[in-house]
């Protein structure tokens, strides 16, 4: 009989919530709406970049991306500077994302760095996404978001 250390199943669950979280990345490379769809609950809440101030469940949210594969011919993601927090039944992690790629009309966009975090629950054993949230820093002066930050 193997006896797991609580250390040990906490890194084997932080594992599993990057893999999950990697999972978008490479869903969005592929413009996999499937493989998407088995990341989030079914009652996911995502308050994201575009409107309105929250999709609520999967569907919304595939929308959201649907929306993002019309626009964009090959989609470029990537997840830098992720800190996760992993504990029994739920996760929460932080760091930043940019989307980018070629556009429909063949033009190349270097796309923004977002802020992204991601709430996560495990179900049945597998870790999914419940909550996320994108958002850009605002310039109060101006009241317009500053999509052109690096750090």
């Amino acid at each position: 009989m193997t006896t797991r250390t609580a250390t040990t199943t906490g890194q084997d669950d932080e594992a599993r919530v990057r893999r999950v979280l990697d999972g978008i990345v490479d869903a969005l490379r592929a413009k996999d709406l499937d493989a998407l769809r088995r990341l989030y609950t079914d009652d996911v809440v995502s308050f994201d970049v575009e409107p309105p101030l929250q999709h609520v469940g999967v569907d919304a949210k595939l929308a959201n991306w649907a929306r993002v594969f019309a626009v964009f011919e090959k989609v470029g993601y990537e997840l830098r500077d992720l800190t996760l927090a992993v504990d029994g039944t739920v996760a929460f992690g932080h760091g930043f994302g940019r989307l980018s790629g070629t556009l429909a009309d063949g033009s190349v966009t270097g796309g923004m760095w977002v802020r992204a975090t991601f709430c996560l629950r495990r179900v049945g054993g597998t870790w999914l996404i419940a909550h996320d949230q994108v958002s850009v820093p605002l310039d109060l002066r101006s009241g317009r978001g500053l999509t052109d930050l690096t750090h």
